[in-house]
């Protein structure tokens, strides 16, 4: 017990970060669920694994407050679980705005595009996070994967943009850019959390 106190246990983050990137790997699917059928059930799961993804960031922010030591660098660890919880944040804010009275959005064919290279990048790098703890090296292709996916998710984005403004409604060309331009910036989060996954591999290999 006094061994206990004066070295406390650490906390399994390798596991930790797993479950947490996991649990944004099946938001961005209820995404693509959502861009791909309009369906009605979505948005609310969205919500609620929200509101998951929420209890997961504090419990593993509580657990990095209180650690004795670390595995890696504990900024590091900060920058992963804050980053992985805004991507949720961004697939809820997605929906909500497309169901808002403002807005009242259908998907189209680009929102499902870009959803879809969002829930591939976010895929390879959950389980890039995954192989912290067993074999942090296999998760440089991971990073790699979810880079490209990010990549085609900009390129995408931009061909979108330039079919949206042929259009002669400008009211569908402000609120299809508005969403468009939220799917992007869930790309941009994906790409600093897996950046930060590239920086715990160069330093743990």
């Amino acid at each position: 017990r006094i061994m206990q106190r004066v070295f406390p246990k650490v906390p399994d983050f390798f596991s930790l970060l797993a479950e947490q990137s996991a649990h944004v790997n099946m938001a961005a699917g209820l995404l693509v669920e959502y861009m791909g059928s309009d369906s009605r059930q979505a948005p609310q799961k969205i919500v609620e694994a929200e509101r998951e993804g929420d209890r997961q960031k504090v419990r593993n922010l509580t657990l990095l407050n209180e650690a004795f030591s670390t595995p890696i660098d504990r900024e590091d660890l900060h920058r992963a679980i804050i980053n992985l919880d805004e991507i949720i944040n961004s697939c809820r804010s997605i929906v909500t705005e497309m169901d808002s009275s403002l807005l009242a959005l259908k998907p189209d064919k680009a929102c499902l595009e870009l959803a879809v290279y969002l829930k591939t990048g976010v895929e390879a790098m959950a389980a890039g996070y995954s192989r912290l703890g067993s074999n942090p090296q296999a998760g440089r292709a991971d990073a790699e994967k979810a880079d490209k996916a990010v990549k085609s998710l900009t390129r995408t984005l931009r061909h979108s943009l330039a079919e949206l403004f042929q259009d002669s409604d400008f009211q569908n060309i402000f609120r299809r850019k508005e969403i468009y331009s939220q799917l992007s910036r869930a790309g941009d989060r994906l790409n600093i959390c897996n950046s930060t996954l590239l920086d715990i591999v160069v330093k743990l290999c």
